[in-house]
């Protein structure tokens, strides 16, 4: 299985960026898409970003011209790059990788802080 760990959270004010970083280790040969999630306080866990082993990049529309993803496969590294950021972008981000071989066999980051003050 994957092993992921998130790193760049922190507080930041609105307008601010934030660059957060995810490293994977273990066995990656199975991965279809690595990207970020996000949850914030009494709210459902949701998608922000991935890019596919192809290079398919895909967006909430929450975020969509002020986040952008970039993998590194040397690294083996995905980062999101957050810029114009705002109170509503407050959450604990997650790392993600979506498995060729089904969702049972996808892996989390255990999540990072990201808080936005106005």
């Amino acid at each position: 299985q994957v092993q992921l760990v998130e790193s760049g959270g922190g507080l930041v004010q609105s307008g601010g960026s934030l660059r957060l970083s995810c490293k994977a280790s273990g066995k990656k040969f199975g991965i279809f898409a690595m990207g970020w999630y996000r949850q914030a306080p009494e709210k459902e866990r949701e998608f922000v970003a991935s890019m596919s082993e192809g290079g398919t990049i895909r967006y909430a529309d929450s975020v969509k011209g002020r986040f952008t993803i970039s993998r590194d496969k040397v690294k083996s590294t995905v980062d999101l790059q957050m810029t114009s950021l705002k109170p509503e972008d407050t959450a604990v981000y997650y790392c993600h990788v979506e498995s060729r071989y089904g969702s049972a066999e996808d892996s989390w980051g255990q999540g990072t802080q990201v808080t936005v003050s106005s």
